[in-house]
């Protein structure tokens, strides 16, 4: 699907290993999460357990991850895709799995529900920034510099916040996506202070 051959500067495990290997590999990973959840979580109440495991489950499938990269795909070189696609698609992606492992912190160390929302909407924001940011450097930067192939984008006609807003507009909506998603934390004051400095690096990042 989004078959680089390089990964943070490294030959990616389809290249090593072949395809059938790497997606063995991932269907491994995935499993594991939940077995991970399940083993490491001693003391916690049951229910909050379940409750992560199904939000987990959730951003993986079809209305998380799956789903997104299927509209990823569908969308790759086809003649108006809107701003709205676009989004969709990277909330279900990136979005989704940033929200589980935001909230999952949250449910398993005690947060109200009010504290989980709040998290969430947070992770919801960094999320498509992440998005927006990694467009940007892939019209930026070199392939030195991103440990991956600079440009992909442009080569297979991909639809990115770059193409349709511009560059300069793009880098604006990732700062108010930041800025969005730091407000949302103002109620936890310092404790919040390694999120906020997450939400500042996805912005900052120069790979």
């Amino acid at each position: 699907m989004d078959n680089d051959d390089l990964r943070r500067g490294k030959p990616t495990n389809h290249v090593i290993y072949g395809e059938d290997v790497a997606i063995l590999a991932g269907d491994s990973l995935l499993s594991t999460s939940f077995e991970h959840v399940a083993r490491e979580t001693k003391g916690v109440p049951a229910e909050k357990i379940v409750d992560v495991i199904a939000r987990l489950g959730r951003s993986v499938g079809a209305e998380g991850l799956a789903g997104g990269q299927v509209m990823d795909l569908e969308c790759e070189a086809r003649p108006g895709t809107t701003l709205d696609d676009l989004k969709w698609i990277h909330i279900h992606k990136t979005g989704t799995l940033l929200q589980i492992a935001v909230a999952a912190g949250a449910i398993l160390g005690g947060a109200t529900p009010a504290e989980v929302e709040a998290c969430e909407k947070f992770s919801f924001n960094i999320g498509l920034a992440f998005q927006v940011a990694d467009d940007i450097l892939d019209c930026t930067a070199s392939s030195e510099d991103l440990g991956k192939t600079a440009g992909k984008d442009e080569a297979v006609d991909k639809t990115t916040y770059v193409k349709l807003l511009g560059l300069e507009q793009s880098k604006q909506y990732a700062r108010d996506l930041v800025d969005e998603a730091k407000a949302c934390l103002a109620p936890f004051g310092e404790r919040a202070l390694p999120l906020l400095a997450i939400a500042d690096y996805i912005i900052e990042r120069g790979n």
